[in-house]
């Protein structure tokens, strides 16, 4: 994954220049040392200080212009916090400002120079002031310049930013949606509006149409390379590990064709539609969320976004999933769902399966699955719940998946997953907080990251 790319507005009036010449070539200089300790976790443009009203609203309509993620504020010494306003008023860019300085201490030979240029903390005060009773959503830090508390939290907006541009920018594909299932249920331009992506309600005979141009080569080709990556199940007949692949790469051409970055399907439509659909898809959802699309079941486009999401975010990307059971043994809850999952987040000491198994559900023939469990370690559950009218509210968790991986009458893949809080604690605060039953897993701990986006969109943020 490529990192973000943020713009660097570093800020300081021109009217030093006359009391310390040389001043704005020093601070620039200082700015572009900044740049290169950021390289490591962004992409930074730097194109110079913002000197006055006229600069800085430029360089903002620059930064708009570029295939930027967000925009970083520094200030290199004092700003006038006024001359924000208007380039802010025409930004669509998320936002962050960090207070840091050239110097970390107050050296006693310091003179009035050495005083001026780390003097940000007040220029950053006055522009955060503007930005706060103006509404604009901002991301704030004060630390040290060379510290990783700097790169992380440049890190996290950087992946923040990204995601809520993507999603911004992103359709869903609906086809179906279960009846009575009362979470998925939501205003689809309140979702629009608020969270960001288009919904695009479809119908199975647009990704059949695409089914029927997959040529045998694209199918064996497929088959090879599934016979290369997966422990194969013997009992796996060709007929239907060819069937499985063909409405994959079928489903891959209708997103593609159609632009989108996620998807959902109802089960019911393909064992409803009559003779054309022989299994479910499943085979086809976890490898379309291995190829980074957002997924989820019973045309719950929420979910399928936030997976997507999960993705953008980074640190191995997510899993659509459902807690099935709690497991007060192993102070843990075990999550699966019908048979899909993101096999490339796949615990890389023990090799995926694909399988032939049973699924009565839908009354077709034997789905193949992939069978796999996540890589352990810290991960982040997450569930944005639609609340009254057009209110969101992002639910999360913070927990380590479990290298539990041998359950032998199991036949969908599943993750043990312990909540830091406890699992009653986790299970009961996510019934009060309204989280939803379909929920996604992030590898590592990406709750900041969650929680920037969350401001972002201007959506309630709930830690359990």
């Amino acid at each position: 994954m490529s990192k973000p790319k943020i713009g660097l507005l570093g800020l300081m009036t021109d009217g030093y220049e006359v009391t310390f010449p040389g001043i704005v070539a020093r601070q620039e200089a200082y700015a572009r040392e900044l740049v290169e300790t950021l390289s490591p976790v962004v992409d930074v443009d730097f194109p110079g200080a913002g000197l006055n009203r006229e600069s800085i609203e430029e360089k903002v309509r620059y930064f708009n212009q570029q295939d930027l993620d967000g925009i970083l504020i520094v200030l290199l010494a004092y700003s006038q916090g006024s001359y924000l306003l208007r380039a802010l008023q025409n930004n669509r860019l998320p936002l962050a400002l960090a207070v840091i300085q050239p110097d970390s201490e107050v050296l006693d030979d310091f003179v009035e120079l050495d005083l001026t240029v780390n003097q940000g903390i007040h220029g950053a005060q006055d522009n955060s002031n503007v930005i706060v009773r103006n509404g604009f959503k901002c991301q704030f830090f004060a630390g040290e310049r060379h510290s990783q508390r700097l790169l992380d939290f440049v890190e996290d907006f950087g992946y923040a930013a990204r995601t809520y541009r993507k999603l911004r920018g992103m359709k869903v594909g609906v086809i179906g949606r279960m009846p009575g299932m009362g979470d998925i249920l939501n205003d689809d331009m309140a979702f629009f509006s608020s969270i960001g992506p288009e919904i695009c309600h479809d119908t199975i005979g647009s990704v059949y149409t695409r089914m029927e141009t997959i040529t045998k080569a694209e199918i064996d080709a497929q088959i090879e390379k599934d016979h290369a990556t997966f422990q194969m199940d013997p009992k796996l007949s060709y007929e239907s590990h060819a069937e499985a692949v063909k409405m994959y790469l079928g489903f891959k051409k209708y997103l593609e064709e159609k632009g989108f970055g996620a998807f959902t399907a109802h089960f019911d439509v393909f064992g409803d539609d009559g003779k054309r659909f022989h299994q479910l898809p499943l085979y086809a959802a976890s490898q379309l969320m291995a190829d980074g699309y957002g997924y989820a079941a019973e045309g719950d486009f929420i979910c399928a976004s936030m997976v997507a999401a999960a993705h953008s975010l980074g640190e191995g990307g997510g899993n659509f999933t459902e807690m099935y059971m709690m497991d007060f043994a192993k102070k843990a809850i075990i999550f699966c769902h019908a048979g899909e999952g993101n096999w490339a987040t796949h615990r890389t000491d023990i090799q995926p399966r694909l399988i032939d198994r049973y699924l009565g559900e839908g009354g077709l023939e034997n789905p193949p699955t992939i069978m796999f469990t996540p890589r352990v370690g810290p991960s982040t559950l997450t569930s944005l719940a639609p609340m009254e009218g057009k209110k969101f509210r992002l639910v999360t968790a913070k927990g380590e998946i479990l290298p539990k991986s041998d359950l032998t009458g199991c036949e969908m893949p599943y993750i043990f997953w312990r909540p830091d809080c406890g699992v009653e604690t986790c299970v009961e605060n996510w019934l009060r907080n309204g989280g939803t039953h379909h929920e996604v897993i992030s590898l590592g701990d990406v709750r900041r990251r969650w929680k920037m986006l969350c401001d972002m969109w201007g959506v309630e943020y709930a830690e359990v």
